[in-house]
């Protein structure tokens, strides 16, 4: 089964084909940094426009590159939610409107769903069950994940998410958008050892995140060397290093205690987020220690993409679940409100 995967949850025009036999044909993704860069975030309706002019390009460029035509598409599956009800909104309908004109089934998909998923696209993928840490911009989630749809949700961050707070800090710092790459880099510049900052909620039990206080703590530290005119290169380098590692420690710690907690010898990281290098390094540490194993995207795959909705809309196409004639953008979406696999779904996964 050929399955086009249309990826538009926020300021990524991804697409890809995936057959269910032969595996990735290909994909292919637009970035708009450039376009948000002046205005230091994502703005909405710029996302959305963008999207507009790309995706029909895009889907005839990696057709052109598998050498394919429409014809040969047997299903269509494009993020639903969580996201920019807007972007969302043209993804939808790009899928819905080549979907009828085909007479083929269409999907909306779960984003995080996808982004848990991308590692299946690797020569070695995780089995299930295993324990997921969702770590993005927008989310840091820990989940059991047992088989597809069947989610448990162990702890998430009660404000900020990780993604989030590399970004604030790269403001803080002085960086450019999108901000947790710069940080990451320029952490590689700093001594480790100037600045100590806090891990937090890791002081009491449980498996949910908070990163608001550290965000403020960064803030403070910034100022502070700011007001004794020791903010040059090397200071932001080393409070870069501080909060990195205090970020890594954090998620370190509660991924450990989710894998005690569970008996899961697998640990899978996913989301933008899951792309640093020392994430990687600390969680292949702590995972060797347990007797576990780590798995995760490549860093191409780690981003939001086409390739990891085509694989999470295939496995449910296959199975057959589909939208029905309408169209799901659900900007908030608890990812554990999923169906499983095995439970067909004619009226869309998102009931809205």
């Amino acid at each position: 089964m050929l399955i086009l995967g249309i990826e538009t949850s926020c300021d990524e025009t991804g697409v890809a084909l995936y057959h269910t036999e032969r595996g990735l044909l290909a994909h292919a993704l637009f970035s708009q940094v450039a376009i948000h860069a002046d205005y230091g975030g994502v703005v909405p309706e710029l996302a959305s426009r963008d999207h507009v002019r790309k995706l029909l390009p895009l889907i005839e460029q990696i057709l052109a590159e598998a050498g394919l035509a429409r014809a040969d598409i047997e299903g269509i599956a494009y993020t639903a939610g969580p996201g920019l009800v807007g972007a969302l909104m043209v993804g939808g309908a790009v899928a819905h409107a080549l979907g009828f004109s085909m007479s083929i089934p269409v999907l909306g998909v779960h984003h995080m769903e996808g982004h848990l998923l991308a590692p299946m696209l690797e020569q070695n993928p995780p089995a299930f069950p295993f324990v997921a840490l969702l770590v993005s911009g927008g989310h840091t989630q820990l989940v059991q994940v047992s088989g597809i749809g069947e989610y448990i949700l162990l702890g998430e961050s009660v404000d900020d998410a990780a993604g989030e707070a590399f970004d604030k800090t790269a403001k803080m710092l002085g960086l450019d958008y999108p901000g947790g790459p710069r940080v990451a880099a320029l952490a590689e510049k700093g001594q480790a050892g100037r600045y100590r900052f806090p891990r937090p909620m890791t002081d009491r039990p449980g498996l949910d995140f908070s990163f608001s206080g550290l965000k403020t703590f960064t803030l403070n530290t910034v100022n502070a060397a700011r007001a004794a005119g020791d903010l040059g290169d090397q200071t932001r380098a080393d409070i870069a290093l501080a909060f990195e590692s205090a970020v890594v420690d954090t998620l370190a710690i509660k991924c450990k205690r989710a894998l005690q907690l569970t008996g899961c010898k697998r640990l899978v990281i996913a989301g933008g987020v899951s792309a640093n290098t020392r994430l990687r390094a600390g969680l292949e540490t702590m995972t060797a220690k347990l007797g576990a194993s780590v798995f995760y995207a490549r860093p191409e795959f780690c981003t939001d993409n086409g390739a990891m909705i085509a694989y999470a809309g295939a496995q449910r196409l296959r199975a057959g679940q589909q939208d029905g004639d309408r169209i799901a953008a659900v900007p908030r979406w608890p990812l554990d409100t999923l169906p499983p696999l095995n439970q067909r779904c004619d009226d869309g996964l998102a009931g809205a």
